[in-house]
């Protein structure tokens, strides 16, 4: 079983050297690649205000998060719910960065850059021509957005799942993007993919009869376990029958 937690935050700024700090967590719980249902999302007091062009970004006011938790309160929840599995994240230096600096405060262990996948590194090496912004890949998948109008970490977290998917190239059915579902919709079936239609009439062959003699004295000569030899006895045991 591979468990992997898709992961985002919003906060008051973009470094947290200079003071900014997590205001929201969303995570969501992936096994093979599937959402189970589980989450862990918070809004976080960042014991500070909220600049007017952070607010603009994710809606959170300084009055929305004064009566919210503050991380120290949380970040037991937080470590429990991501535990040591790999944690897939967009654009992942300032995620990890921000609740570095978090755990750092607490006298905690930092999350070490080792148990990472980056899905921006992921799409520059996939789409190098880029636009690589989570907005850009969920159009480039066919991956509905519409409901995005600022950023939430917890949204983000869920389309973030499903572009994680594509850009493995691992296109699964739970997410709805399975071609086998599709395929047997097209069938006018619930089951596995359509079968194909069985061909009208056989396709003529394209050798000549000198040509078909010429490759069957060519096997003759090879020894008596070659696998040509097999292939035509079988054939004229069919032909037989």
């Amino acid at each position: 079983m591979l468990r992997e937690i898709v992961l985002d935050t919003e906060t008051t700024g973009l470094d947290p050297r200079k003071g900014d700090r997590l205001v929201e967590i969303g995570c969501i719980e992936i096994v093979n690649r599937n959402p189970t249902g589980r989450e862990f999302h918070q809004f976080i007091n960042p014991e500070r205000t909220v600049p007017a062009e952070a607010e603009a970004v994710h809606g959170l006011s300084t009055q929305f998060l004064l009566d919210k938790p503050v991380f120290a309160d949380v970040a037991g929840d937080f470590l429990d719910f991501i535990a040591g599995d790999t944690l897939v994240i967009h654009n992942a230096t300032f995620d990890v960065g921000f609740l570095n600096a978090e755990l750092e405060r607490l006298k905690l262990g930092p999350l070490a850059m080792s148990r990472v996948v980056d899905t921006l590194q992921l799409a520059r090496r996939k789409h190098p021509a880029g636009p690589n912004s989570l907005d850009a890949l969920c159009k480039r998948y066919g991956i509905d957005n519409s409901k995005r109008i600022k950023h939430g970490a917890l949204m983000d977290s869920l389309l973030l799942a499903e572009v994680y998917v594509e850009l493995l190239g691992e296109r699964q059915a739970t997410l709805g993007l399975g071609s086998n579902r599709g395929s047997a919709a097209r069938d006018g079936r619930t089951g596995g993919p359509a079968k194909p239609a069985a061909r009208p009439a056989p396709l003529a062959p394209r050798l000549s009869a000198a040509e078909i003699e010429v490759h069957r004295a060519f096997v003759e000569t090879l020894g008596e376990n070659a696998l040509w030899k097999r292939y035509l006895a079988s054939e004229k045991t069919d032909d037989a029958a």
